[in-house]
């Protein structure tokens, strides 16, 4: 057999065993269909936490320019069950100043809260000059949950859906940036972080049976999120759809694009040379004994 044979009999075994190029899912308008790759490779721990570690440094340069400049900002964050809203929300706030960055995460509403404006329970919470607040679900329960489950008439979700976008749009006027996110999750990925919320006794609190429930009703809520899209995506007040399914991929692109929302200058003060420790012999400690000191169980 002469090299040029051998050479053809092995690239035909090599183009035989070679695995087939899949063609990437489109949705109906041609874009593609993020939620339905498979195929699309895990990002390793080591470059997660590298740039995460980067992005957070960021982060913390972003808040201290709203805090200089006195801006107001609203981070909603929304989503179904278990899409990872509250991972990315955990991120964002473990390296930023708590007296600047605050979550909200509001329950059920008292009978009280039920008789007043829809919107007014959420008001005392909007951010004052400097403030960051993150909205762990917000105002848009009604558009979702309440909607899918019942817990509101007609009249109230018809009224939510026309006063919502003037509402986010008086809110913007008066100077506050409204953000919003939406997690996207396919029913797979929900499936198998359902179940590891009823397999770990840590996790398992964050299952309800609301979340049974809604679990049952996902076609139900498919239809409320695009209608809800449909008249509360306005461009003062943009949705941002975020592919959730790899939780790291989800929490470093939400946390890169929010950094690209403001031209912010870094502001970091320079570090702080400290003085020698100054000795003052005069001081005479208790006895250890007076104290109640916690054991050393480890």
């Amino acid at each position: 057999m002469t090299k040029h044979n051998e050479e053809k009999k092995s690239v035909s075994k090599h183009e035989k065993n070679k695995t087939p190029k899949k063609e990437k899912p489109l949705n109906d308008d041609g874009t593609i269909n993020y939620e339905a790759i498979e195929d699309k490779k895990k990002i390793k721990t080591q470059f997660y936490e590298e740039e995460m570690a980067r992005l957070q440094v960021e982060l913390m340069k972003l808040q201290e320019w709203i805090k200089h400049e006195k801006l107001k900002m609203v981070i909603i964050f929304e989503g179904r069950d278990a899409a990872g809203k509250g991972g990315v929300i955990n991120t964002i706030t473990e390296c930023l100043n708590p007296r600047y960055c605050r979550v909200v995460a509001l329950g059920v509403p008292t009978e009280k809260e039920k008789t007043q404006w829809y919107f007014q329970r959420y008001v005392p919470h909007l951010p004052a000059a400097g403030e960051m607040v993150l909205f762990d679900r917000s105002w848009y329960n009604r558009a979702g949950v309440e909607r899918v489950m019942n817990f509101c008439s007609e009249e109230e979700y018809i009224e939510f859906l026309r006063s919502c976008p003037e509402f986010e749009r008086m809110l913007v006027r008066s100077g506050i940036m409204v953000v919003k996110y939406w997690f996207s999750v396919s029913d797979k990925e929900q499936e198998k972080r359902f179940q590891a919320r009823i397999d770990n006794p840590i996790k398992r609190w964050k299952l309800s049976p609301m979340d049974v429930e809604s679990r049952n009703r996902w076609v139900e809520y498919s239809k409320a999120k695009d209608n809800m899209f449909a008249h509360t995506d306005i461009k003062q007040a943009p949705w941002y759809v975020v592919h959730a399914d790899d939780k790291k991929r989800a929490r470093l692109n939400c946390i890169n694009h929010l950094l690209s929302l403001i031209d912010y200058k870094d502001l970091t003060p320079p570090p702080i040379k400290l003085p020698p420790r100054k000795e003052d012999h005069s001081y005479v400690r208790p006895p250890i004994t007076d104290q109640n000191f916690v054991p050393d169980a480890y």
